[in-house]
């Protein structure tokens, strides 16, 4: 087990026709002894490409890769003394699960048979497979075959587990049972892991701290609830959490915020955070709207019911303010599922002024946050 830290590691691949596309571009991050930390992100945003990188599997083109201190952008990947579990698994179709799980251990290791098989047990038994062992990867199922994928990684006993979506293969119900299994597995073994995934739910239940990333740039590292709640730019604010944000295009206008359909006041607490700004991007979350029969307040908006989509435990409300528009414009609230709402009923949006974010609209920057202190303090109210 070590600290890994990656100093302004950079990828840049060339085509044919001799233009250059930056894959990963300056990314400082470092990850503690015994840490898991989940890279996230759009398809094509660069976190496979930094996890080959760590791995070895792509080279480096700028930039410092230090394991437990030791620059290691030039070691072979079997040098490394870290160990990758693939989305596909690659498993070895014509062998057995025990030959899948020591053919690494046999191959880079000189660790006598005995020890090698003795090991192995002692992985399948942890994953739950031990009494899987002479079974080929086609007798097996997906989450089987993702189990001897991680044993075939615990038997190295690495520095650092490499995972790239490891179980976007699943089905739902599975998928959501894996990840616990993982995070308990983790915490177990105490190994630093980087887990890549698009799916801002994994990274938020499975990561000590997810790092998000969007056209090979590092947006923002922090834990889960500090890039929910305190967002550093309009980007992480969308893609982490679902729904998603809603986001209002808005002029500073006096102490308001003027929007096409609605003025928002403002506290001076507030107002000194948006400074000489004339314009901003106002947003809220889903949650964050509290939904009320009638308005008695300067936060509170006559809304609309457009669509109803109900999940079960709550129902996400798409509202509009122009019921009439052939194709409304429309922002979500979620309410519980328990409450009956149709399309086309009336209903008054509240939007709390301590749980809106402002966002330059130039930078995409944050100029304000909801407090994380205050959603913590809720949280434990409730």
């Amino acid at each position: 087990m070590a600290e890994l830290e990656l100093d302004g590691l950079t990828k840049v691949f060339v085509e044919d026709d001799g233009n250059e596309i930056v894959a990963v571009d300056d990314i400082d991050v470092t990850v503690a002894d015994g840490e898991f930390l989940v890279l996230v992100g759009p398809s094509g945003c660069g976190k496979s490409t930094t996890l080959r990188m760590i791995a070895g599997l792509e080279s480096i083109t700028a930039g410092e890769l230090r394991l437990g201190g030791r620059r290691i952008n030039e070691r072979k990947p079997a040098e490394r003394n870290t160990a990758m579990v693939f989305q596909s698994y690659a498993l070895y179709p014509h062998m057995t699960v025990k030959q899948n799980m020591s053919f690494g251990l046999e191959e880079s290791t000189d660790m006598p048979a005995a020890e090698i098989a003795e090991t192995v047990i002692e992985a399948a038994e942890m994953m739950g497979i031990g009494d899987l062992l002479d079974r080929k990867p086609g007798e097996l199922s997906g989450g089987q075959q993702q189990r001897v994928a991680l044993g075939r990684a615990i038997v190295r006993d690495p520095e650092v587990f490499l995972m790239d979506e490891p179980l976007s293969n699943l089905d739902a119900k599975l998928r959501s049972k894996m990840r616990t299994e993982l995070q308990r597995l983790q915490d177990d073994l105490g190994v630093t892991t980087i887990y890549v995934t698009h799916d801002q739910t994994e990274a938020m239940t499975m990561g000590d701290r997810i790092a998000v990333l969007d056209d090979g740039m590092l947006q923002q590292v922090g834990t889960p609830l500090e890039c929910y709640h305190e967002p550093a730019n309009r980007f992480v604010a969308d893609f982490i959490g679902e729904p998603s944000m809603n986001f209002f295009e808005v002029e500073v206008q006096g102490d308001r915020l003027l929007a096409d359909d609605f003025a928002y006041p403002l506290s001076n607490e507030t107002l000194s955070t948006v400074g000489d700004r004339t314009e901003l991007t106002l947003g809220i979350r889903p949650e964050d709207i509290e939904l009320r029969t009638e308005a008695t307040g300067p936060h509170d908006f006559e809304t609309v019911v457009d669509v109803v989509e109900p999940t079960g435990d709550e129902n996400n409300l798409y509202l509009t303010f122009d019921p009439d528009a052939s194709e409304p414009d429309t922002f979500i609230a979620t309410t519980g599922g328990m409450n009956r709402i149709e399309a086309g009923q009336p209903l008054v949006a509240h939007v709390p002024e301590d749980a809106i974010h402002l966002f330059d609209p130039d930078t995409g920057r944050a100029v304000k946050n909801r407090s994380l202190d205050d959603a913590e303090t809720l949280g434990r109210a409730v």
